[in-house]
């Protein structure tokens, strides 16, 4: 199973982020760092949410609900403005998913950005309802029916095996608590683990993070 991060160098992914991009006004590039960095966060989260039978129960309805039929008419989404109860939509999930992680998460990710933080905010709202259309697609073609079979389809799609400081940093994000404190750990972190073309690339953390969550 191709992995999360494998989906934005699709020709799928580069009309999603060319579209999150052009119906919230942002720079195309960063729009990928943003995504780059959020997608595998948020569905770490989702996992860890899933762990426990509530929380398994309450993302399969939520999949249940988003079974990829946002994916069909990509191009009618974008078109004419995203319509207001998609971004309402990515905005209830992000709350359900990240918790109060959110602000923290979307603080993190705006300084590596280079994005204010209301701006990721903004991309997300919009990418989140794509992102779990494509989760729902997946349940729908693998046949997920339980929080078992719900769990290994989380995993299959961030995929690849971690290493500690790798791992750190999608646990630091996802304990970000708001008040910026942890950034500069973060920061330090990436620019000391990311080798000198990753940092230099468009994709800013897609080579660090692609060596988390690529493909199995």
């Amino acid at each position: 199973m191709a992995g999360i991060l494998d989906l934005l160098n699709s020709d799928l992914g580069k009309t999603i982020v060319s579209g999150v991009a052009g119906s919230t006004g942002q720079d195309t590039n960063k729009t990928n760092d943003v995504l780059t960095m959020a997608l595998p966060v948020l569905m770490k989260a989702m996992q860890r949410n899933a762990s426990t039978p509530e929380g398994a129960e309450g993302l399969m309805g939520a999949l249940n609900k988003h079974d990829g039929g946002i994916l069909d008419n990509l191009g009618g989404l974008f078109s004419g403005g995203v319509n207001a109860d998609v971004i309402q939509d990515g905005s209830k999930i992000l709350g359900h998913v990240l918790g109060n992680k959110q602000q923290g998460v979307e603080q993190v990710i705006g300084q590596k950005a280079g994005m204010d933080t209301s701006s990721v905010a903004d991309i997300l709202k919009v990418a989140t309802p794509i992102l779990m259309g494509v989760l729902g697609q997946q349940k729908r073609q693998n046949n997920v029916s339980n929080s078992g079979d719900l769990s290994g389809l989380l995993g299959g799609l961030l995929g690849g095996s971690s290493t500690e400081k790798e791992q750190s940093f999608l646990e630091k994000i996802l304990d970000a608590d708001g008040d910026g404190s942890i950034v500069d750990d973060v920061a330090g972190m990436v620019l000391g683990n990311a080798s000198s073309s990753q940092q230099k690339s468009g994709g800013l953390l897609g080579g660090l993070l692609g060596g988390v969550f690529g493909k199995k």
